[in-house]
């Protein structure tokens, strides 16, 4: 039998942390509260996180602020057209002294690992960071090397411009847990933004958890209840991105080209138990598989031509299968 009582005392001893942190990382960044929530919940759950939105939306700030608060070792790698592997994995250096060839570790060999503009980068190099985030290891010559834990890719990408861009393949895309649309800030945060960007002294962020500390938390994660009928109700969602019939919605059959894979079921899953920790819960309510759709959902349905004719936006498409599905 499952014992809520204590379940929910660890909850409440693991997630102290929780309101802090938000608290550290909002020295940095003004509003993005969903932005900074998607990577927190990546975080907790060990899923890799991708930004999307135009320049200038304070995507890198946060993820920097971020790792400052949590004593987490960071790295950042610039995408560009001309990038090699052995400049995100590392590569082997030959010492004459022994006259043998030694590791030398790439930036991908930290706990969080921003990639900037990621979609500037050509095949070689995605590939060689989608055995990063998949496998959690690196391979330099014959010999695989274990990434540090945690272990988390925060990506970025510019969604409108096209220029020196490369398309990152499906299989990588779907390996992200969320895909996070970052907006513009309102116009009260923008105002106070002009106030930080104005003062003298950066504010200092308090780091507050160790790497241990985080894994213990994710371990927290993977406890917390969710009842039978939530878990249908993940299935329920998941299952009408592929056939819309299942939510009595026959007419955005012809908007979906293809929906989403079983890793959304178990990334919803993940991301709602997430979503309540960040709550102090210790149980999964219906609120929190709707508020994490969409970022798990969004990269992982592809919309058919005829939606993109009609101007059936893919967020849009989401919510209306959701909104369709009964809540439990």
């Amino acid at each position: 039998m499952l014992d809520m009582h204590a379940l929910q005392d660890e909850v409440d001893a693991e997630s102290s942390f929780i309101d802090q942190l938000f608290s550290q990382v909002a020295l940095r960044v003004v509003g993005q509260r969903s932005m900074i929530e998607g990577l927190v919940v990546g975080l907790l759950t060990g899923g890799h996180v991708l930004l999307e939105g135009v320049p200038g939306l304070a995507k890198t700030t946060a993820v920097r602020a971020l790792a400052e608060a949590l004593r987490l070792q960071f790295s950042r790698v610039q995408f560009t057209p001309d990038l090699l592997p052995a400049d995100i994995i590392g590569t082997q250096i030959y010492n004459p002294r022994d006259q043998v060839f030694e590791a030398r570790l790439g930036p991908i060999f930290a706990n969080i690992v921003l990639a900037d503009e990621i979609n500037r980068a050509p095949a070689k190099v995605q590939a060689a960071l989608l055995e990063a985030m998949q496998e959690r290891q690196a391979t330099l010559g014959d010999t695989s090397h274990a990434l540090p834990h945690p272990f988390l890719v925060l990506a970025t990408q510019n969604p409108i411009e096209q220029e020196g861009t490369y398309a990152l393949p499906e299989a990588q895309v779907d390996r992200f847990m969320l895909l996070v649309r970052v907006d513009y800030p309102t116009r009260d945060e923008e105002r106070r933004l002009l106030d930080l960007v104005v003062a003298s002294k950066q504010p200092t962020i308090t780091p507050l958890l160790d790497g241990p500390g985080i894994l213990r938390a994710q371990r927290t994660v993977e406890k917390i209840h969710a009842q039978d009928s939530i878990k249908d109700y993940i299935i329920d969602i998941v299952q009408a991105t592929r056939d819309p019939r299942r939510a009595q919605r026959e007419d955005l059959g012809r908007y979906v080209e293809l929906g989403a894979s079983p890793r959304a079921s178990i990334a919803l899953l993940q991301a709602s138990k997430a979503k309540a920790f960040l709550e102090h819960r210790a149980y999964v309510l219906p609120e929190d598989v709707k508020a994490m759709a969409q970022p798990v959902l969004h990269h992982r349905i592809t919309p058919s031509f005829e939606a993109e004719a009609d101007g059936i936006a893919r967020s849009a498409l989401i919510q209306e299968l959701v909104d369709a599905i009964d809540v439990p």
